[in-house]
């Protein structure tokens, strides 16, 4: 899936000596410039504030949204959907139930994934297809002699 183009808009503001230098500091550290290292930190800042108990994590496949102490978003959504295309009838329970999460959390994960569903879709699309290249890899192996 590829990202979405995004529009940009100018945003000029004052900070504090001592933040500017860390987000200067920081920015040389991931490669990254200060303005687009700005813009992502105000960015997931604003999500946590919207949906608190997220979390943001760096991984290899990029930053992801997370419940703290517990998994990703896009985790929580996947078993949530298969649950529900199996017929469950309280899907949300039975993720509750089968992961250990309070049913708050599950319904915290539902509520990030019903304001930013392209972000959390894309990451069960990118597992989906990880797994399935897996099978295949594993399918591949089995049928050599």
């Amino acid at each position: 899936m590829r990202p979405k183009k995004r529009q940009s808009k100018p945003f000029s503001a004052r900070f504090d000596v001592e933040v500017v230098e860390r987000l200067s500091s920081r920015s040389a550290r991931v490669g990254q410039s200060s303005a687009r290292l700005a813009e992502r930190l105000i960015d997931e800042g604003l999500r946590m504030d919207e949906f608190p108990g997220t979390v943001f994590r760096t991984g290899p496949t990029g930053r992801r949204a997370g419940l703290v102490g517990g998994p990703d978003v896009w985790e929580i959504v996947r078993d949530v959907k298969r649950a529900a295309r199996e017929g469950v009838d309280d899907p949300v329970g039975a993720v509750s139930a089968g992961t250990g999460l309070e049913r708050g959390k599950v319904e915290l994960a539902l509520g990030y994934y019903g304001a930013y569903p392209d972000e959390i879709d894309e990451r069960i699309e990118l597992d989906e297809e990880a797994a399935n290249r897996l099978r295949r890899a594993l399918d591949g192996a089995a049928s050599r002699p």
